[in-house]
Formats: structure tokens, sequence, C-alpha cells
């Protein structure tokens, strides 16, 4: 039986919220009391502030939006241990956690003729593959944490965004299996969604062109590939049309 959410994205068009970071950065907050004494880090306000990150949900599904994504674009071991090791040792909770307020919101605003769903905010991180920066294995683990974390707190799909490194979205891709697996689900339970960024260059910033990315990224079980606003929409837009034409 397809899961809800990949009915409804076969069926309509499906909104998603606009940028929690954007909108956290917006505002007033104080580094020791808001983000616990480690600046901008955005996603321990699921800890400290759950009451914020949930009303900037609801503030999304109040305007229509189908879909929020959880605030943990950042929230994984690797771009945790640039902050400390307490911070990284908090990884699965800071997601579940997360998944849980997203899911408090949308049950807020679901109703019978327009389902709601939570999206796990999966991000690049600050190291890639591709540069040396880090390996395979701790590439893996580090997502495959965080994508337990969102699955278990209920996320409808998990959306590995704003890749620049091809080697890291494939290797998020294993890791959202991986963890799947373990959790006796399959990515036709809970989908994933990719979106790779695209530089002023023309291609991604190691060089791959938006053809060679979607061959590339073809025989992975992902639902959707989408473009990261990296550069705005008149940049953007040759890269949309070849998506529409040929994904």
């Amino acid at each position: 039986m397809i899961c809800r959410f990949l009915h409804e994205l076969k069926r309509r068009v499906i909104i998603f919220d606009g940028s929690m970071g954007a909108t956290i950065q917006a505002m007033d907050l104080d580094v020791s009391r808001d983000y616990l004494d480690r600046e901008n880090c955005v996603d321990v306000l699921v800890r400290s502030r759950p009451d914020l990150v949930q009303g900037i949900h609801e503030s999304f599904l109040e305007v229509g939006a189908d879909a929020i994504e959880t605030d943990t674009f950042g929230a994984n071991k690797l771009v945790f241990r640039d902050f400390d090791e307490e911070l990284v040792s908090w990884t699965y909770d800071l997601n579940r956690e997360a998944a849980e307020i997203a899911r408090a919101a949308c049950e807020k605003y679901t109703t019978s003729d327009k389902p709601r769903f939570v999206i796990g905010s999966m991000g690049p991180g600050t190291k890639l593959i591709s540069l040396g920066q880090t390996t395979w294995e701790e590439m893996l683990d580090s997502y495959a944490e965080q994508a337990r974390g969102l699955i278990d707190g209920g996320a409808d799909a998990l959306l590995i965004e704003t890749c620049q490194d091809l080697l890291q979205v494939k290797c998020a891709i294993n890791a959202c299996l991986d963890a799947l697996e373990k959790r006796g689900k399959s990515h036709e339970d809970i989908p994933i969604l990719a979106s790779i960024t695209i530089e002023t260059s023309g291609t991604m910033l190691l060089g791959t062109e938006i053809a060679a990315a979607a061959n590339a990224l073809r025989m992975f079980p992902i639902a959707s590939l989408g473009l990261n606003c990296a550069t705005g929409p008149t940049e953007m837009g040759e890269h949309v049309a070849w998506l529409s034409r040929h994904w």
C-alpha cells in the first residue's frame, strides 16, 4: 500500500513551508538561554525553545503549507562535532524531538481533506568526502543516526537537501536506507527526497552538471530530485526547466 505522502505527491501539488533557518535568524535570540552557548546552532532550539519551533511550524501551516521541515538542517554528528562532544551525544534525541514537535503542529492543522506532513530535514553538513574532509564511513554513521531519530519521531519523508557533492548525497541516501531497514521500513513507507545545489558557475560545487547529477542519482530509490535556492530564481531557471523535462 502506497504511503499517504506519496499518494498525495502523485495526486496534486504539495506546498512546502518557508525557510526555518532564515525565520530563526531574523529573531532576537539569546546565545546562552536559547542557543545553549552554541552560537547560531539553530538545531538546539528544539531542546531549549520547542515552543518557538512549533510556533514557526504552525505559522507556515496556518497560511496553507502542506508539509513542514523539521528544525534539523544541521543536526548530525559531523556538524555537532564542530561545537562539542556533548552535542554529538544529543544527535538522535534532537532529531526525534524535532520530528515530534513538527508532528504536533501538523496534528493541529490536519483535516480529513487536507493532511499535513512532517519532512525530516537533513542538510549537507560542513564536510565533504570528495574534498577529503571526512570519510564515507563517518558520514554514513552521521546521517544514519540523524535518520533514525527523524523516523522514530514520526517523519513522513526524509529530505536530503542542499547537496554540494555527489558522494555526499549518495552516502546520505544509503544512510537513510540503512536506518529504514533497521526500523523495519522501506523507502516506500517513508520516501526519500533529494535536492542539489547548482552554483553560479552552472554546476555543483565540485563541477557536476545538472544532467550528470540526475543520471548519477537516477539509480537510487528517491521519490524526487530538486534544487536548492543557492543562486536565486533567475539563475535557477534553466536547471529547473531541464529537470522538468528529463527527471
